[in-house]
């Protein structure tokens, strides 16, 4: 049996320090700023110390975040468990890959493998996520994850109609 975060291509490991400087590419690009809900810059202080600070217990932090890394130690993304609810047995999930490791399969191995641990690890049963109606590769992405479309949020993601997409564990 195949370790429960890695396939044969990537692997979903905990946030190091060293992760710092992608992190701040990532979280800085204003592009992406209209997928999520940042608005303003943040410093590599703050990132640092989000680094530093943060437990990798989803129970305590309500929100996990791993490095995508592929198999030749290349950092190129990040997923996240967030808004996670232990009553419910739900979370929020977010994915984000660098442009030039979009359109490999990246994104829809980690988001498998993050619904394998997800499911038997933390006994959740249901991920869902918020997309705009905007970003069709978002939509495709999670459409061939297994996710369901469950409804339609108007003006959800800056002024812009958001699909919810659900999946259950």
């Amino acid at each position: 049996m195949a370790p429960l975060l890695q396939s044969s291509r990537i692997q979903l490991r905990a946030v190091e320090p060293e992760d710092l400087d992608l992190m701040y590419l990532i979280e800085n690009d204003t592009l992406l700023w209209t997928c999520g809900g940042t608005t303003v810059p943040f410093s590599r202080y703050t990132l640092r110390q989000f680094i530093l600070q943060t437990s990798n217990d989803i129970h305590q932090d309500k929100q996990l975040r791993l490095a995508i890394e592929t198999m030749e130690g290349i950092t190129v993304g990040f997923v996240d468990l967030q808004n996670y609810d232990a009553f419910q047995n739900r979370a929020e999930v977010g994915i984000v890959l660098m442009a030039d490791a979009q359109g490999k399969g990246y994104a829809q191995e980690a988001l498998c493998l993050l619904a394998d641990y997800a499911r038997l690890q933390l006994q959740m049963k249901l991920l869902y996520a918020y997309v705009s109606v905007e970003n069709t590769s978002a939509i495709s992405l999670f459409q061939n994850s297994g996710y369901q479309r469950s409804g339609l949020l108007p003006l959800w993601i800056r002024n812009h109609d958001a699909i919810v997409f659900t999946k259950v564990l």
